[in-house]
């Protein structure tokens, strides 16, 4: 196998397993400082526990995933030399501010956060994890405007062969991050959410802590059903800007090779015949894609092969339609569990609000089941998003194929490929192991009579902090 097509299964697969932590720390920091104020306002010692327990499952995660960043933007260097020198410019500069800025922020407060308790003025422990929440988003703020830019590059100009910024505020209010940017954001709240509600349920067929469980089911689904709304209102912002931006993108989104009738209909399933470029037996809604498209239930929508004669008329000779199969299903699952999300939230808050979720045993493995569905969507979202502007790696400047390094051989991108990977399994293994040594534990762990310590974090701990 050549040393591209293995860069980009490293670079995929690596990006795939950090982006796994991203949306989860992002969303149950959020969860953790509703629950904290709720303590404060509320002044009932059970939001502190909440805080408390839920808290371990976010150090768990953010620690692992600050592992895979590491290791994911260390192949920028070593894979993707070609790109880092036409991109550096431009794309150190968000990551520079991400790290120095977002990521500090993030974890001086989580310190003050962890040893803070009973020792700081509960307002100003409150105000760090509030701080850490906005820095996480933060964080993906600034990700997501270097990743935008390769999306649709703005403010740049192109300078012995390079990409170089002169104006710094046009790329941090690209267009494409303005709709990324709440569509990642609600993914991720949408993430902690169900993280929080699967626990939850899983707690309620056991019928542990009932009180405790059904506070967290609670803040869990309201968090849940307003972020899936926020995905599908974003997700079409979204949708009405790639029909601009990266119609390509779209068209492949929809399997369209011919251009689309006059309104648009969205195809829910169909099969694509790459070969032949040919797509049949669609199942359709009629109107959807005009909507999705235009905000209106008008207009056609022009298909790959009238959009690969005007990009072979703009940069010449080669093929510039992405892999179809991937960008059309990729698609579908991420709207298809963002549908799914905003329906099991709202039975499980009326259900739960009247008392009766704890006896719908069915419905409970279900939730706890839903925990995955917000990461499949995610990864759907992001393989959508990067597969989709193939064969760019940044959009209309640099192909993929370019940016890779011209002296890394296929045997070392396949060792380091196959070590990363090892790595991740280990972390994997590692993290899930704590998850379910929490998980089991609850919320009201006994001290240990060995034990005297008083970090509500400590195993055991954490009844005694909140006595």
């Amino acid at each position: 196998m050549e040393s591209l097509m293995l860069a980009r299964i490293q670079f995929a697969s690596t990006t795939i397993f950090h982006f796994i932590f991203v949306p989860l720390s992002i969303g149950l920091a959020f969860i953790i400082a509703i629950m904290q104020t709720l303590y404060l306002v509320k002044k009932k010692e059970v939001y502190k526990k909440m805080s408390i327990f839920w808290g371990k499952f976010f150090l768990i995660n953010f620690a692992v995933g600050v592992v895979t960043g590491i290791i994911q933007e260390f192949q920028f260097g070593m894979n993707w030399s070609s790109y880092s020198r036409f991109m550096g410019d431009v794309f150190g500069a968000p990551l520079a501010i991400e790290a120095l800025l977002a990521f500090f922020i993030e974890s001086t407060f989580i310190g003050l956060w962890i040893f803070g308790w009973d020792k700081l003025p509960k307002k100003l422990h409150l105000a760090c994890i509030w701080l850490v929440s906005i820095a996480t988003m933060l964080s993906a703020f600034w990700i997501l405007a270097a990743n935008s830019f390769m999306q649709n590059p703005v403010g740049y100009v192109l300078q012995n062969g390079r990409a170089e910024t002169n104006d710094f505020l046009a790329v941090i209010t690209n267009p494409k991050l303005l709709v990324a940017f709440p569509h990642v954001i609600f993914g991720a709240l949408a993430t902690g959410a169900f993280f929080v509600v699967g626990i939850s349920a899983w707690n309620y067929l056991k019928k542990r802590d009932l009180d405790f469980y059904k506070r967290s089911m609670t803040i869990g689904l309201i968090v849940g059903i307003v972020s899936s709304l926020g995905i599908a209102f974003s997700g079409h912002s979204q949708s009405t800007y790639l029909m601009g931006a990266q119609p390509m993108k779209m068209a492949a989104a929809e399997g369209l090779y011919e251009d689309s009738g006059d309104p648009a209909a969205w195809t829910v399933i169909a099969n694509i015949d790459t070969e032949n470029k040919d797509t049949s037996m669609r199942l359709e809604i009629p109107y959807a894609l005009s909507f999705l498209a235009y905000g209106e239930f008008k207009g056609k929508v022009d298909g790959m092969n009238t959009l690969q004669a005007e990009y072979e008329e703009l940069y010449g000779e080669g093929n510039y339609i992405p892999p179809v199969k991937t960008t059309f299903w990729s698609f579908r699952f991420m709207a298809g569990i963002g549908g799914v999300l905003i329906l099991l939230s709202i039975l499980a808050l009326y259900w739960n609000s009247r008392g009766t979720l704890v006896n719908k045993g069915k419905f409970l493995k279900i939730l706890f089941a839903s925990i995955f569905l917000p990461f499949i969507a995610n990864t759907a979202g992001w393989i959508m998003s990067e597969i989709g502007r193939q064969p760019w790696i940044v959009n209309g400047l640099m192909k993929t194929a370019d940016g890779v390094s011209p002296t890394v051989s296929a045997g070392s991108v396949l060792f380091s490929l196959v070590a990363f990977s090892l790595i991740y399994t280990l972390l994997a293994a590692a993290m899930v192991k704590l998850f379910v040594k929490v998980a089991k534990e609850g919320p009201y762990e006994k001290q240990k009579e060995d034990s005297s310590s008083t970090d509500p974090f400590s195993t055991g701990g954490l009844e005694h902090a909140t006595e």
